[in-house]
């Protein structure tokens, strides 16, 4: 029995040895270990989650919470429903907030981009409540706000109470809904030119009562990590120290989310290692934008008779550093009538890449179809004839 188990063994090892390895079937652990309440390590292009630990853990999320009030305010700016050169008045309840502030005084008239500066650099609660009131109407209507695009986002361990996360035992949040924030935020991208500005000694010099602020980046990491451009840190007492670090190199963009570490060092420390891993092991092949034109679907009896197929999403490939990007893409439109709303899915680009594998996005078309009318079928059918006829 000794010699056959000794064979047996053996032939094991051959077959370990010359069976193809493929990458997505066995991922090593990365030897690390974080002094978090919570982490996750994002690439955003691709959405591919690379590490995360308890990421799922209701945590209280402190001004983490101002990325989905700045998320709001930057989709009410693409909707033309705010400018950034609104003139915000500055209530009382604004004036006083405490903590993290700009020093805003009740009856200022403050710009609206410099609060979302101040929010975004700043950490400025009273910035938030400005904000707030201007877009909600009220702290508790911007609230409900944040509530709803929590939903329509899939933020299922979230809950907020107040538009810049001081403390409240109902208000609280998890990793994996800061990061699902997060990467909605990075879909604009002027939030990193206002995440990247350091410093400002003189910052709304003579546009409020107290004079000026000195204005400077609660994030270090933009300072002294290489492609670091955002996003949001994060403390209070009951939360800890808390940060959405983003970074990008090349095509390549993660994002790493830390909650509850006791200090700010292990916070950026925990964020720096997250980031490293990701840059160290794994590549983004960008393959297709959000909005990009895929295809043309023509639309035999529609009202107009065509319309450009687009993206529904961005579409990258997560590879292996030194993985070959070679791809192939696949369009497959679904059989369609009239009429067809305005970005209606009507099929799916299919990418093939490695071994077997598949990565798909949405297909939609561009712009809204209507059924052509009888007399617009008859001329167009008649003016065919004619054609044909020469």
């Amino acid at each position: 029995m000794k010699p056959i188990r000794t064979i047996l063994s053996l032939l094991l090892l051959i077959s370990l040895l010359i069976l193809p390895f493929h990458e997505s079937a066995v991922r090593a652990e990365p030897e690390f270990k974080l002094n978090t309440e919570a982490a996750l390590l994002m690439e955003t292009n691709s959405g591919k989650i690379i590490w995360e630990e308890n990421s799922r853990k209701q945590l209280y999320p402190a001004s983490l919470t101002k990325i989905m009030s700045l998320l709001l305010a930057l989709e009410e700016l693409a909707g033309g429903r705010i400018s950034l050169d609104d003139k915000v008045p500055v209530s009382a309840r604004a004036s006083s907030m405490g903590g993290s502030e700009i020093f805003l005084s009740e009856g200022d008239q403050v710009p609206l981009e410099k609060l979302l500066i101040g929010m975004a650099v700043g950490s400025a609660n009273d910035a938030a409540v400005a904000v707030a009131e201007h877009i909600g109407g009220s702290v508790e209507g911007f609230v409900e706000l944040m509530n709803e695009k929590g939903k329509s986002l899939g933020l299922e361990q979230t809950h907020f109470c107040n538009p810049h996360g001081l403390h409240q035992p109902e208000h609280y949040s998890c990793a994996h809904d800061v990061m699902l924030m997060s990467r909605a935020l990075l879909e604009y991208p002027r939030i990193h030119q206002w995440a990247t500005i350091w410093m400002d000694e003189h910052f709304l010099e003579g546009e409020i009562r107290s004079g000026e602020v000195f204005l400077s980046n609660t994030n270090r990491m933009i300072f002294d990590y290489p492609g670091c451009d955002g996003l949001k840190t994060g403390f209070t007492r009951e939360a800890g120290n808390s940060i959405a670090a983003t970074a990008q190199r090349g095509k390549s963009r993660f994002l790493a989310v830390v909650l509850g570490s006791p200090t700010q060092e292990e916070r950026y420390d925990a964020a720096r290692t997250l980031l490293n891993y990701g840059f160290s092991k794994y590549k983004s092949v960008p393959v297709v934008k959000k909005g990009a034109v895929v295809a043309s679907l023509p639309v035999e009896k529609g009202l107009p008779e065509g319309t450009a197929v687009i993206a529904a999403d961005n579409l990258s490939l997560l590879l292996a550093q030194g993985a070959d990007e070679a791809y192939t893409k696949e369009i497959k439109l679904l059989p369609v009538e009239p009429p067809l709303r305005h970005h209606q899915k009507v099929g799916e680009l299919v990418v093939g890449y490695g071994e077997g594998e598949e990565a798909v996005v949405e297909l939609i078309v561009q712009d809204e179809v209507r059924k052509a009318p009888v007399g617009t079928l008859f001329l167009r059918l008649l003016y065919r004839l004619l054609r044909f006829g020469r």
